[in-house]
């Protein structure tokens, strides 16, 4: 009788699922279920994209830069080409580096016909300049600029700026109207955004999203020494919208489309744009003088920011921002200034520096020849310092490294202490051996002990301990028995090492047994 009532309980709840699910009693809404109010909201933003969008093509633009090819045309898969055509090895080789390469995600968008690249662009002012990307244009042979209306004129090129990805080109034509420039400095993430352009050859084409993330510098999202500080975005960028404008929902432009990361040749939901406070300061130095000259300070920083631990061992507020002076070029603006090796700098001009390409952005793209105020902490007190910047071209580089003694001697050392560290006092031949220069000064480290603070702080041995922090102030070490001293006494250490011939950064770290 068990197994009998079993078995009808399983009958009716196998029959009760199959009437359900074949909707004999399931009641289905006659419309999507909105309030009045949500369909207002709805209504509201989708007539302020359209507004926004009506507004912004008129003055968006497709390019078509052209490249003669010396062994025939060139045509890139997956845009309407024949794949059998002849293809210049050289140009295939840097193809497939750029677009398919495994070492990098990030695609600049590049991609066109036989020998021409396409991408867009935006009427920058009403004296017939357009902005674009710098990889759209450059080495073209012939630019022809599509506008809205169908109408085609050949572009010539003002200038470019490769380090940033700017270029200008200019067109007879004075009769479209200039894009209005938004500020990227006050965008907020989370603000909604709009992307125009021609991706895969599409023209006029418009997508949406927020911006995702702002201040992205430290990527190397473009090639070789370049400067840059992305914005992020969702809105959808694929090949051909490079150049175009992200604009807010004032039809402002905030942006121009750039780059994308991903593992394919299409959008990710990942793209990046070079924000107009940057664009617009180089492209009216371009459009001025056909050229962008960068200016400098002549400092080497470490690339390290101030972390909030590194700053409380400091003594400073550890919600304290900036970056450290590594070395101060001899002669330079820096040098004049007064600025020394530890030194931290925390604006410039009243701009609050947070980070390493921040600060080397704005320095750059400022006037050469015309007097800022560095703001700076020296031994925890703040300092001020008036600096004149000077073209990057009269900066050195050079550093001398005296030959190294080849003399051997009994070398000062210390026993493994709490921290997991040994050092050992560098001698000339250590360092010819570890490959510091002979002007290198420090501690070597000659073992970290495994599982110790020290080695979950990523030290290791042959690293060179140059500083360590005492009493809130940075002072330079080069004494074994100085080191054992202080690390015997204490509970925190904040020491800066680095690897050879790879700048220094600070390790704050606390005795296992005092946590």
């Amino acid at each position: 009788m068990k197994r009998n009532a079993l078995a009808w309980a399983a009958i009716v709840i196998s029959t009760a699922a199959l009437v359900s699910s074949r909707g004999v009693t399931r009641a289905v809404p006659a419309a999507p279920q909105f309030t009045p109010e949500g369909q207002k909201q709805a209504r509201l933003l989708s007539d302020t994209f359209n507004a926004v969008a009506e507004f912004v093509k008129p003055s968006v633009v497709q390019i078509s830069a052209q490249k003669k090819m010396k062994s025939g045309p060139v045509r890139i898969p997956g845009n309407g080409a024949d794949p059998h055509q002849n293809i210049n090895p050289k140009e295939m080789e840097e193809m497939l580096r750029r677009f398919f390469g495994p070492e990098s995600p990030l695609q600049k968008q590049q991609f066109g016909g036989a020998g021409t690249a396409t991408g867009s662009g935006f009427v920058y002012d009403d004296k017939g300049h357009i902005v674009t990307n710098n990889h759209v244009v450059a080495g073209a042979d012939k630019i022809v600029v599509q506008f809205s209306d169908g109408e085609e004129m050949e572009a010539t090129i003002v200038g470019t700026d490769p380090k940033a990805d700017v270029a200008v080109i200019h067109v007879k034509s004075t009769n479209y109207r200039p894009l209005p420039k938004g500020k990227s400095g006050s965008i907020r993430v989370g603000d909604l955004v709009m992307a125009i352009g021609s991706p895969f050859g599409f023209d006029q084409t418009v997508t949406t999203g927020i911006v995702s993330a702002f201040g992205r510098n430290d990527n190397h999202m473009l090639d070789g020494d370049s400067y840059e500080d992305f914005i992020q975005t969702d809105a959808a960028i694929n090949p051909g919208n490079s150049g175009g404008p992200l604009v807010d929902l004032e039809g402002k432009v905030i942006g121009i489309n750039a780059v994308i990361a991903t593992a394919s040749r299409s959008s990710a939901g990942v793209g990046f744009a070079i924000p107009i406070d940057m664009v617009a300061n180089l492209a009216d130095r371009l459009i001025k003088d056909g050229k962008v000259t960068r200016a400098m300070i002549g400092v080497q920083l470490q690339p390290q920011q101030l972390t909030p631990a590194l700053a409380k061992s400091l003594g400073l507020d550890p919600k304290t921002k900036g970056v450290f002076v590594e070395k101060v070029q001899p002669g330079s603006p820096g040098e004049k200034a007064g600025l020394k090796t530890d030194d931290i700098i925390t604006h410039f001009n009243g701009t609050p520096v947070k980070s390493v390409p921040g600060f080397r952005n704005l320095v750059s793209i400022s006037e050469v020849g015309k007097e800022f105020v560095l703001t700076y902490l020296r031994d925890g007190k703040e300092k001020a310092a008036n600096v004149t910047l000077v073209p990057y071209q009269l900066v050195t580089n050079a550093v001398e490294r005296p030959e190294v003694e080849e003399e051997v001697k009994d070398v000062a050392k210390t026993e493994v202490n709490a921290f997991g560290l040994e050092v050992q006092e560098l001698t000339p031949a250590l360092a010819k051996q570890f490959g510091f220069a002979g002007s290198d000064k420090g501690l070597l480290i000659s073992e970290v002990q495994d599982g110790s603070v020290a080695e979950a702080n990523g030290l290791q041995a042959g690293m060179l301990v140059t500083k360590v922090v005492k009493d809130g102030k940075i002072l330079p070490i080069t004494s074994a028995k100085q080191f054992q001293e202080l690390t015997s006494r204490s509970n925190e250490l904040t020491l800066n090492a680095h690897a050879p011939g790879i700048p220094g950064r600070y390790y704050t770290m606390v005795k296992p047994d005092s946590k």
